[in-house]
């Protein structure tokens, strides 16, 4: 008689398969460095090779944040103009345009979303170059992509995506270095300090209790930390149910500004460097507006703040900063849905796939 499986304790818990994956990324991060580099260095010589005139990104959900942050490194490394495609003009509308020399590049973990398939088939047609950046290289959307570049991020079974993103935002680093002939030699120190931030969770559990009853929340930034603030807001939205809302720093003084008040909370993602700088006024005016000021970013800053989370940004690039940036805050959204009695692993309503048309 074979015995019995003993059960595993831990199986049930709220939240274990998100945790688990948060954990991996330094793992992730480690592969695509010794792994796929060479891979996605070959893919970006030879799309260099073709001159793309300027660049469309696609992208939805999690995957758009890291194609927001692959519009600021092709705009600031390369010169290159970027923008962010409206699927529908095509999917729904029919439109098509003449995409000849412009390279379009499609973000997606799963590769399986109709519209994203749907939108990379039709450019191709138009003649673009295209690029599929995916956690799948078996999927629909890598099959009709001319190029494809495998993130390596293993499977993601939480709903909440945490290693494919941090993966998508190294891929994408490495690919634009790729185009411009650098060797992406600021990203190796990412694993061991990724490493580093998930060992500091008992100071996120302890931020986290700020935001228990929270009823809205503002997350802003600037410059490379603004996809961070971001996709930020949506793994708190996804995960605890709290209406998070993100804005840039300069778009946050053009109105929303006079709905903050000491009472809901703001996060400010603050990089160390110029898009630091570049939000100063605006931490100003929210200090002096009296905002509960949570920062996350330099000790100097987070000194002059209600509450914070210091990142060992000394002597790291500003354009690799966002895959630390994310990482207390996907705790933090983590540590708050916990608090509020919910499963992260599973929020109500989402699966996924999103299969948008």
């Amino acid at each position: 008689m074979t015995a019995a499986a003993t059960p595993d304790p831990l199986s049930d818990l709220p939240g274990r398969i998100m945790a688990g994956e948060m954990a991996e990324q330094p793992a992730v991060l480690r592969r695509i460095l010794a792994e796929g580099a060479p891979a996605i260095r070959d893919v970006a010589r030879r799309i260099a090779a073709r001159a793309p005139r300027f660049v469309l990104l696609t992208a939805r959900g999690t995957s758009d944040n890291a194609a927001l942050y692959a519009k600021y490194l092709l705009e600031i490394r390369l010169g290159l103009p970027c923008g962010l495609t409206s699927m529908s003009t095509t999917t729904a509308y029919g439109a098509r345009p003449d995409l000849t020399d412009v390279l379009v590049i499609t973000v997606s973990q799963s590769g399986g979303s109709p519209d994203l398939v749907a939108s990379t088939r039709a450019a191709r047609e138009a003649g673009a170059i295209t690029l599929a950046v995916t956690n799948n290289p078996g999927s629909p959307l890598a099959d009709v992509s001319e190029y494809h570049i495998d993130i390596m991020a293993g499977p993601e079974k939480a709903l909440p995506a945490t290693k494919t993103y941090t993966a998508s935002l190294l891929a994408l680093y490495l690919f634009v270095e790729g185009l411009r002939g650098g060797d992406g030699a600021p990203a190796q120190v990412l694993p061991e300090l990724a490493g580093q931030l998930l060992a500091r969770q008992d100071e996120v559990r302890t931020l986290a209790a700020r935001y228990r009853f929270a009823e809205r929340m503002v997350i802003t930034s600037r410059g490379y930390g603004y996809p961070t603030a971001k996709e930020a807001a949506l793994k708190l939205m996804e995960t605890s149910y709290i209406p998070a809302l993100s804005y840039s720093g300069a778009d946050l003084l053009h109105g929303p500004l006079a709905m903050v008040d000491n009472v809901s909370p703001v996060i400010a993602v603050v990089t160390d460097g110029k898009g630091g700088e570049a939000l100063q006024p605006m931490l100003d005016r929210l200090r002096g507006r009296g905002a509960d000021l949570v920062v996350i970013g330099p000790e100097s800053q987070v000194e002059q703040a209600s509450a914070g989370f210091v990142l060992p940004t000394r002597g790291v690039a500003e354009e690799v900063q966002p895959v630390l940036e994310i990482i207390p805050l996907q705790l933090l959204a983590y540590e708050v849905t916990i608090a509020r009695g919910q499963d992260p692993d599973a929020p109500r309503a989402l699966a996924k796939v999103t299969e948008t048309h």
